[in-house]
Formats: structure tokens, sequence, C-alpha cells
């Protein structure tokens, strides 16, 4: 199985009237929200990265090759 067709879990909060607008947007569109979801991601990461996405690198090697090194995170993990 390539690491494309993997999946991981992505919880996110967000008010549930906006929730609601997205979900029936998806819906007029044929298209799921994780669809969606996964679009957005998808053109976040190759926006920043200004190359396509090419499944199957680490990502130890994507952040190298567009940086040199890991970048700091601007926002740290919230802990609990």
């Amino acid at each position: 199985m390539t690491p494309e067709h993997r999946t991981a879990r992505l919880t996110i909060l967000i008010d549930p009237r906006k929730k609601a607008v997205f979900e029936e947007l998806c819906a007029r569109e044929d298209q799921t929200p994780s669809q969606v979801v996964r679009q957005l991601i998808r053109s976040h990461i190759e926006q920043r990265l200004g190359h396509p996405w090419k499944p199957g690198r680490t990502v130890e090697e994507t952040l190298r090759q567009n940086f040199g090194s890991e970048p700091q995170r601007k926002h740290p993990k919230r802990s609990a």
C-alpha cells in the first residue's frame, strides 16, 4: 500500500453552523467533506512547497529539500 492510500485521523473543532454550511456545499458539489478537506490540505502543502506533492517521501525528506532543515513551528502543539 502506498503512503498516499494510508489514512490518519485529523480532528478539528468548528462552529456547528459553519460545519452545516460546509457539509451542504460539499453535498451540492457531490463531494464528501473529507474529500474537500484533503484537497485543501494538499493545496496548502503544494502552495508552501512551491511544487506538486510527491507521495512516498518522508516529512523530513520533503522539508529538507524545501527548507534545508525542518522549520521551526510557529504554533507549538498545545498540551492538554
